[in-house]
């Protein structure tokens, strides 16, 4: 109804106002400015025989339904409160056009008794609103002043993280409607879309044809606001609407002493319920637990209809019912991910819990972010991103919506740090760890270890599951992680292993006696010019499938990596350049303007033939780029390193190893099998072939490394003089999780290292180990230690953090060198010198590089001598005085060197 409309006079009894009360409106509205809560309605204007006709122009816009509320009519009346209201709303938040605004103006001076009525309730109801507009301000801010953390999901724009922001902007790009509605349809469709749980463009569509079907004619002038369909629904409709609803809601007939006992047990079973509610599973649909939607999904974005058996039989698995942690183990490309995926969902949307997936390089964590964005849209939950200097610790508290956090190993270990610290750590109802080998593998591993002993420690409803192609000592890792075991031999595409011996290639074949079966020879016909330039037969290899089918290489290096590329194109037949030549053009120029127009020339001189490297020496665009590139079949071939094999989704056909060393070491079990898992498309390829290449003093080392067994999956916190457990323990008491030391031996029984004793010094237990690397830490001025005395008896010793152990740990800093970087930068802070960058770039030279430098003391000394003098005070601000390398230069022995000196040195040459 419009708001100035005059409603039809009901007929029933209706008790007159006090003869006494003059001016109803204007003395409610001297009553509204002392007391807003309590206002009486205005005396009805009894209408003659006239006006009656004229008012059934007018009908009331009650549709079909009864008059809940009886004789009483302020609710719709002409001058009643919510009529007024509705003045005050439409003159605020809606621009009307001209005739609009006449005709209503002249509804309401018939309506109204006086103008001087008119306005007094308009000004009474303007200091309701905005009193009532303070209060609620106020409120928020100081629910937001108490809990800064707190973050609004309403306001989703502006907290949605980066990805899913470029996903919401290209997907209202390509759904974005035409002509007519497009100042008002994608605000109620694309912009809700992406704040509630789906974000449905057909259903958008669907409403807007109801809207034009529902439509009121024209002529009824009573609901002309609402065949406008940029009209929203005015608040006394929203008022009337809850109203009525509440007056239709049957009553329930419960005694009151029921309603009492059900209050006490409500008050005793509170506490429990709502510590099982965090963590029990809703079913909300047919898809393992998951909406019909998911599947859906899973159909039109990754083309996958069916799960395989035992994918369905791991994701029914009793011990996964139970919320307990679990280990599971099968080949390359046998399809472990989705199962992850879909426990991660189930987490998300049937428990209502964060999740956190740790992934082992950060191109992998930028994959599965790009993969996932799409799926938080569509299902109402948030991806964000903590992978180089992106991600936000302590993580941003929301309301509503929850959030998957997809990690590197080192920016997880932060992540749940700050969780810890803030008391948020059950707040994570899941966490997945992909390549779980990885927590035998140097310091990233004992990285590892640290975070999920910490989880297992902190929260007792955090579950972990663990996946990995190469797992050896499971027994081990069950007992660390108190997990179940699940494990197959599946592998959707067959799997064929070959080694290269000059020109003869051997399939492995465990049966036979040295473990190799003679398989063919290589029929490409090399001139003596190509055999010198290729000795390997990398294009006899890799034009046997290409471009046809796709290609991988791995190499040792980079550097490798980039020769073998340029190699092979250059032999490479022109017939090559031909095929998808306009893609390719496409891809280059993509390229060159990522990098500025600076392309690298290698790229420049392979891509034509549809062939490029792939390594980390590209920036994140250029990889993206390319990876697109070749998953599209628009390059056939790449040249690439060993991290390529950790996860990231680009089988091929055959795969190529270069030579069977990682840099200069040679290769493991665990590297292998990761590499020649890339082989095999499913879907795609019937079979997957791998060929290494074989000098023949490396044989007898390849026979052992194919047929060996895996290696097993060990603790690495005493690795490099126990650096690992010296910040484990630093940290351990700066997040107060243990703050004595029989807390902090307690603690150290539930890591891997407990479960392995045989990693410990001869003649050593945990505890002694423990004992000393706390005895370092107070030396070093990262602990001290307080005795205080609780009774005659009795002495408590606790541990505190110092400040330099506080930020050491909170940056991550390491233990080895965290003394010497305080040291450098107090001597910064005393004369930092700005005149030349020299000072600041020997700042910010990493200490570990120290090892891999080794100058030629002579091109030193020269190179200082050409330094301005300004450069010169800084080497000897820094420690490096000119006799120093004078001496170093003429090849004399120096008395007394300080390791301090060498290294600072050092450090000024990389600068």
């Amino acid at each position: 109804m419009e708001s100035g409309g005059v409603a039809v006079k009901r007929a029933r009894g209706r008790r007159p106002w006090p003869s006494g009360t003059t001016g109803g409106a204007a003395s409610g509205g001297k009553r509204s400015r002392g007391r807003t809560c309590s206002r009486s309605p205005p005396p009805r204007k009894k209408l003659g025989s006239g006006e009656a006709l004229e008012e059934q122009e007018y009908p009331e816009y009650n549709g079909s339904e009864d008059d809940m509320f009886g004789d009483y009519d302020s609710f719709c009346g002409s001058s009643s409160l919510l009529a007024e209201l509705e003045v005050i709303e439409q003159s605020c938040d809606f621009v009307l056009d001209s005739k609009s605004l006449e005709s209503r103006t002249a509804v309401q001076l018939q309506s109204a008794k006086s103008a001087e009525q008119t306005f007094s309730f308009a000004e009474s109801i303007t200091c309701l609103k905005s009193r009532t507009e303070h209060d609620f301000s106020s409120s928020v801010k100081e629910k937001q002043a108490s809990n800064p953390q707190l973050q609004d999901d309403d306001d989703v724009l502006g907290c949605l993280p980066s990805s899913q922001l470029l996903f919401l902007k290209q997907s209202n790009e390509c759904f974005a409607g035409p002509s007519t509605t497009a100042d008002t349809e994608p605000r109620d469709c694309h912009v809700n879309g992406s704040l509630d749980k789906t974000s449905n463009h057909s259903y958008c569509h669907k409403t807007e044809c109801n809207k034009k079907d529902s439509t009121p004619s024209t002529s009824e002038l009573s609901t002309s606001a609402l065949a406008d369909p940029t009209r929203r629904k005015s608040l006394k409709d929203l008022l009337k609407s809850a109203m009525t609803g509440n007056a239709r809601a049957p009553t329930p007939l419960v005694s009151k002493s029921k309603e009492l006992k059900a209050a006490v047990v409500a008050e005793e079973t509170g506490p429990a319920e709502e510590t099982a509610g965090a963590s029990s599973f809703i079913d909300i649909g047919p898809f393992y637990g998951l909406p019909s939607k998911v599947k859906e999904l899973l159909v039109k974005c990754r083309g996958i209809e069916n799960l395989y058996d035992w994918q369905h039989d791991c994701l029914t698995l009793e011990s996964l019912k139970l919320r307990k942690n679990l280990i599971y183990s099968l080949p390359t490309s046998g399809g472990k991910t989705l199962v992850a995926e879909i426990l991660i969902l189930q987490e998300l949307l049937c428990r209502q819990m964060d999740v956190l997936m740790i992934l082992p390089y950060v191109a992998i964590v930028q994959e599965k972010v790009g993969n996932l964005s799409g799926f938080g849209m569509e299902l109402g939950f948030l991806v964000e991103e903590y992978a180089g200097s992106k991600g936000k610790i302590p993580p941003v508290k929301r309301r509503l919506k929850k959030s998957l956090y997809i990690s590197t190993i080192e920016k997880g270990h932060s992540l749940v740090n700050s969780l810890i610290e803030t008391g948020r750590i059950s707040d994570l109802g899941l966490v997945v760890v992909d390549e779980l080998h990885m927590i035998g593998e140097g310091s990233r591993g004992a990285i590892l270890e640290t975070t999920l002993a910490k989880i297992i420690y902190a929260s007792q409803t955090t579950q972990i599951i663990g996946m990995s192609a190469t797992l050896s000592n499971v027994g081990d890792l069950q007992q660390f992680l108190k997990a179940e075991y699940y494990t197959s031999n599946f592998r959707p595409v067959e799997l064929k292993e070959y080694i290269k011996v000059q020109d003869s290639i051997y399939e492995v074949d465990r049966s036979a006696e040295d473990g190799f079966t003679f398989s063919r020879l290589l029929e490409y016909k090399y001139s003596s010019n190509l055999q010198k330039r290729d000795p390997d037969h990398l294009i006899a290899l890799a034009t046997e499938v290409i471009p046809k089918y796709s290609c991988l290489i791995f190499c040792p290096t980079k550097k490798i990596c980039e020769n073998v590329a340029e190699t092979l194109c250059k032999y490479l037949k022109r017939e090559y350049k031909t095929l998808r030549e306009r893609e390719k053009q496409d891809l280059i120029e993509d390229l060159t303007n990522i990098c500025n127009g600076r392309l690298c020339p290698i790229l420049k001189r392979t891509i034509p033939f549809g062939v490029a490297y792939h390594h980390s020496g590209l920036t994140n665009d250029e990889r993206k780029q390319i990876e697109e590139a070749y998953s599209s079949g628009i390059l056939c071939l790449l040249t690439c390193t060993s991290t390529l094999a950790a996860g990231v989704n680009l089988p091929a056909r055959r795969v190529i190893l270069r030579a069977p060393y990682v840099a200069t070491e040679f290769m493991k079990k665990n590297q292998y099998k990761q590499m020649v898992g890339r082989a095999g498309r499913a879907g795609i390829d019937t079979a997957g072939e791998s060929i290494l290449i074989v000098q023949a003093k490396d044989k007898q080392l390849v026979q052992n490394l194919v047929h060996s067994p895996l290696e097993g999956c060990y603790s690495n916190l005493l690795l490099e003089c126990n650096r690992g457990i010296r910040s484990l323990i630093l940290s351990l008491v700066g997040l107060k999780i243990a703050t004595s030391p029989e807390e902090v031996y307690q603690f150290m029984g539930s890591t891997l290292l407990s479960v392995q004793p045989q990693l410990l010094p001869k003649e050593k237990s945990l505890q002694d180990v423990t004992v000393e690397v706390l005895q370092w830490l107070k030396q070093h001025g990262l602990l001290k230690e307080r005795v205080r005395c609780e009774s005659k008896h009795c002495l408590q010793h606790n541990l505190e953090i110092t400040p330099l152990g506080q930020a050491t740990y909170k940056g991550s800093v390491d233990l080895a060198y965290c003394d010497t970087l305080y040291a450098d930068l107090k001597k910064g802070l005393e004369g930092l010198i700005l005149e030349s960058c020299l000072h600041l770039l020997y700042l910010t030279t990493p200490y570990d590089m120290v090892s891999q430098c080794h100058p030629d003391w002579m091109i030193y000394f020269k190179q200082y001598n050409q330094l301005t003098p300004v450069e010169q005070q800084v080497a000897a601000i820094v420690g490096v005085p000119e006799s120093f390398i004078a001496k170093k230069a003429s090849g004399q022995a120096v008395r007394k060197v300080r390791e301090r000196s060498f290294q600072n040195s050092t450090r000024l040459c990389h600068g």
